[in-house]
């Protein structure tokens, strides 16, 4: 993994996984989507389509962090990208919606995540995907991905917005279909459509992917690939749908965006699956440096390093992204979310300082 770390208040540089990009390019996607293009740096931005990477601003005096999506295929585009979709009361992507302007320059963490896969020529893959609003900022890397380096591949995607003018990337996808009509089948989904909408329409529901699912299938290619990002709501359906058809689990690629922690926090609680807070003294290691410090009654074990200022690494402090992983050495802690990590890496004993609390003594974490 990355060493990505939090800069030291004596410190003017962060370190070798950090780097700077100058912003290149500003386009409105729609009334409240805009693509920001980077210049390439020096050296090269090595990424994966389907990552992210996170931002480093300062505003209003304070340092804030947000990872968004690379839309952009480093297969295909000479230029990364990423894709903001305005939050109301957003601090973040209000400023990038409304203030950012080409020739800024943006310090980053490299590129991160799991929502990614390996591509060949010789694949013969189905690749299904499922987005709800800005979910297709990582979907629209891989699909641009699998156009370029698996000539006999397919994609099926179903793609679910609020209105006609809200469809993030419009006018690339309708070019695709028209590029690729063999290979690439649309179904836009539109909650709340207008009177001349002719499409699907409404909430999406389970019958209506497997519906399109069973008429477009593809029995000459290999075994389906899916992969849906966007609102929990339509995550959900998607998997339902999926693993109802009888597709394996490692088969399946999720990306949240959004994690309310602290819900899921009391839940658990109410549920009496979450130990005693407690005052613990516990070791981290960073970089091949110990450090012993308390993690006071309901702190996670980030806040309380960041509060000693200790070079932890983090991003999105909501067990979303994987920039906080350690590997929990000895004792035990209560993870309340972890969505950023993989099956394998849980197995192998990897934790997310972000969302974990101390649950006993003789706590020892390793960050690499």
């Amino acid at each position: 993994m990355f060493n990505l770390f939090k800069k030291k208040k004596e410190d003017n540089k962060r370190g070798d996984h950090y780097m700077s990009l100058k912003v290149r390019e500003v386009v409105k996607e729609t009334s409240d989507t805009v693509t920001i293009y980077f210049e390439q740096p020096e050296p090269y931005l090595d990424y994966k389509p389907g990552q992210y990477i996170s931002l480093i601003l300062e505003l209003g005096g304070k340092e804030v962090r947000r990872s968004y999506s690379l839309c952009t295929s480093p297969f295909t585009d000479p230029h990364p990208g990423i894709t903001v979709k305005r939050v109301k009361g957003g601090l973040v992507s209000n400023y990038l919606n409304e203030q950012i302007r080409p020739g800024k320059t943006i310090e980053i963490m490299k590129p991160l995540g799991h929502f990614t896969t390996e591509f060949h020529s010789k694949n013969k893959n189905h690749f299904v995907m499922v987005a709800g609003g800005s979910g297709i900022t990582p979907i629209m890397g891989i699909i641009k991905s699998v156009f370029v380096n698996e000539p006999e591949s397919k994609v099926t995607l179903i793609y679910c917005s609020r209105s006609e003018d809200q469809i993030i990337f419009k006018k690339q996808l309708d070019a695709f279909e028209s590029k690729y009509p063999d290979r690439l089948k649309i179904f836009h989904n539109i909650s709340q459509p207008s009177s001349g909408w002719t499409g699907l329409k409404g909430r999406l529901d389970v019958e209506k992917v497997k519906t399109i699912l069973n008429e477009n299938n593809y029995p000459g290619l290999d075994t389906p690939k899916f992969f849906t990002c966007g609102p929990d709501g339509v995550m959900d359906t998607a998997i339902s749908a999926f693993e109802s058809i009888g597709f394996n689990k490692k088969s399946i690629f999720k990306e949240s965006f959004f994690s309310d922690i602290h819900a899921k926090e009391e839940t658990l609680k109410s549920e009496g699956k979450l130990s005693p807070e407690l005052t613990r003294e516990i070791e981290v290691t960073v970089e091949g440096q110990s450090y012993s410090f308390e993690v006071p009654a309901g702190k996670t074990i980030l806040e309380a390093g960041l509060d000693k200022d200790i070079n932890m690494p983090y991003s999105c402090q909501s067990g979303l992204c994987t920039a906080c992983r350690g590997k929990l050495i000895s004792g035990k802690v209560d993870m309340i979310e972890d969505a950023g990590l993989s099956e394998s890496e849980i197995a192998a004993g990897y934790i997310l300082c972000c969302s974990s609390k101390p649950a006993s003594s003789d706590i020892k974490i390793v960050i690499e």
